[in-house]
């Protein structure tokens, strides 16, 4: 059977608050959010000593948040247990771990500026960040790190802010938008249809007591579009525009192109210098992710390559479920990345 830890956590696990006006959104979700920091007994020790110590934040996966990444689990560990696991084993250098709940009422989270759903990478640097170094010693430099929506989130914020983070991992993050949301329009465009339109469905999410996995993909859809193009005014429900039509199913390419500016196989390109000045560029991908995400990958390693870009790439044997034990290679990594 699976190894459960049952190792009682003895560091610090704090809970805070971050509160800022860059989260005002059209969603109607709070502007308060709360936060965990774990720091492990060894950590401590070297905080007592005058030793600062880097920091690491989480970001969670689609439909996740940083707060369920501490909770109990059959057969599993918490983030914080794996946390002072590795220290304990001497695999892993001391950090500051922050668990951020960036949940939104669309069910997660791309971690991008968004004008329906809030200034969610901004706030990440512009008051996460700082709220972070006014309350513990850190040695001001700081890692993202997460999988899947919480992956890509770490990967266009090092493109986009260069010099807000140090060191990024990113565990089957979103990349090749073509492959990845693409062939999913026409299965969403018939779930949302059920409903007479975008504005019903999204009502029937609101009231509904429990998603199906259909009203799940056509909602993380939504998300998406209200993630990657939010420019633009819409009469829909929170301002969403689909960028296909409901009817036909066929493509806007002007709003998609929105979408694809978003793709790091395209903001790579255009913002090379960024993802050279990290310590750490880590990408991992299993070679069976249902959602396709192992070609834009094995696409954005070419790129990467190509501009001479220094990154520590694993494609490994596996789906896009249950691979939260690749945090036992990217964690040290990172650590590491920042104490030196």
């Amino acid at each position: 059977m699976p190894e459960h830890n049952f190792t009682p956590i003895t560091g610090r696990l704090d809970r805070i608050v971050v509160e800022s006006s860059l989260l005002e959104n059209r969603l109607g979700d709070p502007t308060l959010r709360e936060v965990l920091v774990h720091i492990p007994q060894a950590g401590l020790e070297l905080i007592d000593q005058g030793e600062r110590l880097p920091v690491l934040i989480y970001l969670a996966p689609f439909t996740s948040s940083g707060l369920a990444r501490a909770g109990w689990k059959a057969f599993a560990e918490t983030l914080p247990q794996r946390h002072e696991r590795l220290v304990s084993e001497n695999k892993m250098l001391p950090t500051i771990l922050v668990l951020p709940d960036c949940f939104t009422s669309l069910g997660g989270n791309q971690f991008v500026d968004s004008n329906i759903m809030g200034q969610w990478s901004s706030w990440l640097h512009q008051s996460l960040k700082p709220a972070i170094s006014e309350q513990y010693p850190t040695n001001e430099k700081f890692a993202l790190f997460g999988k899947s929506s919480g992956g890509y989130g770490a990967l266009h914020n090092a493109i986009l802010h260069p010099g807000e983070w140090q060191a990024i991992a990113s565990h089957s993050g979103d990349v090749g938008f073509d492959i990845l949301y693409r062939s999913d329009f026409a299965t969403v465009a018939t779930q949302i249809n059920r409903h007479n339109g975008l504005d019903n469905f999204l009502n029937h999410i609101k009231q509904c007591s429990r998603l199906g996995s259909d009203d799940f993909h056509a909602l993380m859809t939504c998300a998406m579009a209200a993630s990657y193009d939010s420019a633009q005014e819409s009469d829909a429900l929170y301002g969403i525009r689909l960028p296909f039509e409901l009817d036909t199913c066929l493509v806007d390419e002007t709003i998609w192109g929105n979408w694809i500016r978003h793709d790091p196989l395209k903001s790579i390109e255009e913002n090379i210098p960024s993802l050279k000045s990290l310590d750490l560029l880590y990408i991992d991908c299993g070679n069976r992710d249902q959602y396709g995400i192992q070609y834009g990958s094995r696409m954005m390693i070419k790129l990467l390559k190509q501009y001479g870009i220094d990154h520590h790439w694993e494609e490994f044997d596996g789906t896009h479920s249950g691979i939260e034990y690749r945090l036992d290679f990217s964690m040290p990594l990172l650590a590491k990345a920042l104490h030196d």
